[in-house]
């Protein structure tokens, strides 16, 4: 018996077989890349959205971009504890260096700008990046002490060593909003002073909700100095574009009602529509029509490996009291929430739950739509905690 390959890719920032409803994004994007490709300066870009919308799978996307132009790229995620925002940043960009000057080691200016680096790394990492740079360092530029200061000139050094070969290169940085608000702040001064030098350095980050805020706190001027876009669920065209083309290139249709049925589970998350699409298709049998009864058998395996694979992990990250917390939201029905709305239920006063409804924040659970508000990152977690808790 000859197998049949499921064409669904549900995971992590996996690229589905059709990346459907992204297209605006990816052309503004390709002009990014088109400015910075012949050395001109471009604004840098973050993405931000709930999770299973798919920042991941456009950042990867973008990279592909990148690397068939022949821009030199660099991808690093930040982890939400124990991570060293400089000793990644060294490391990368030693390598996005190594690339522009893989052959002329021995110019004055490749020589400079990885003396500058080397002392960066001296001064903040202590060597722990795992790399030998053979260069002395320059001393007094990106050593002194004031993280801001030093990031600058890193990021300058690489700047200018671009603007010398004209040859842009890109930063790719997810899960952003874990960055520490130092290191933020150091990142969105040096990009700054990059801009204000016209060289052709760029930044593709994305995060959840919460860094629009964020950024704007730390520095005034950084909804200027990024594009901040939206990525959200599909439309319904999109969304059913995403399920019907992984499986029409199998010769594989899906009946009107089915199509409707999974869109009304999925409400158009892109993460979602693959998992189902996967499940669909192991129950489907080799029947070359998928009915709503093919999408009914699939439902539970569906919903089985979403609290599994996607929710629980998420759920067993929380403490008790966070579970209060997010629970009390769930009663309160209609998300978002108001603030006053969950201190009611959990019996207590807004002033008071104020510090862990920040944590939760913090920890990427939830973010606020609206002053006052509370809604979840996770699309669907309030049905999830509904299941879990039988509320």
């Amino acid at each position: 018996m000859v197998l049949t390959p499921n064409p669904y890719r549900p995971g992590a920032g996996t690229t589905p077989a059709y990346l459907a409803g992204r297209e605006q994004v990816l052309h503004d994007a390709q002009a990014v890349l088109e400015n910075i490709r012949v050395g001109f300066p471009a604004r840098s870009v973050i993405y931000y959205g709930l999770r299973g919308v798919g920042k991941t799978v456009l950042l990867n996307r973008i990279g592909e971009m990148a690397d068939d132009m022949e821009i030199p790229v660099e991808y690093m995620e930040i982890a939400e504890r124990e991570h060293s925002f400089q000793d990644a940043m060294v490391l990368h960009i030693y390598k996005l260096m190594s690339k522009l000057s893989p052959v002329d080691k021995l110019e004055g200016y490749v020589k400079k700008a990885m003396g500058i680096l080397k002392a960066f790394s001296i001064k903040y990492t202590d060597s722990s990046a795992g790399i030998e740079i053979a260069f002395d360092p320059v001393h007094g530029i990106a050593d002194t002490g004031n993280l801001p200061n030093d990031m600058t000139e890193l990021f300058l050094a690489l700047g200018r060593l671009a603007a010398q070969k004209e040859q842009g290169v890109a930063l790719f940085i997810d899960e952003i909003q874990y960055i520490r608000d130092e290191d933020f702040e150091a990142l969105i001064e040096a990009l700054h002073r990059v801009n204000q030098k016209g060289y052709p350095l760029v930044i593709f980050a994305a995060g959840l909700p919460k860094i629009v805020r964020l950024a704007g706190e730390i520095k005034s001027y950084a909804e200027r100095l990024f594009q901040f876009i939206a990525i959200g669920s599909l439309s319904k065209a999109d969304a059913k574009l995403a399920l019907e083309k992984p499986a029409a290139k199998l010769q594989v249709t899906y009946a009107n009602d089915a199509v409707e049925k999974v869109l009304a589970v999925t409400e158009g998350y892109p993460y979602f529509i693959q998992e189902y699409g996967k499940w669909i298709w192991e129950n489907r049998e080799r029947a070359m029509v998928i009915t709503p009864a093919i999408v009914e058998r699939a439902y539970h395996d569906f919903e089985s490996t979403m609290d599994e694979a996607f929710f629980k992990v998420r759920h067993d990250r929380a403490t008790p009291r966070e579970l209060e917390f997010m629970t009390a939201m769930v009663r309160c029905g209609e998300l978002p929430c108001n603030m006053k709305d969950v201190a009611q239920q959990l019996g207590e006063t807004a002033q008071k739950v104020g510090p862990l409804r920040a944590q939760l924040i913090h920890k990427g659970f939830i973010y606020a739509p609206q002053r006052g508000t509370v809604a979840f990152t996770v699309p669907q977690f309030d049905k999830y905690l509904q299941r879990t808790y039988h509320l």
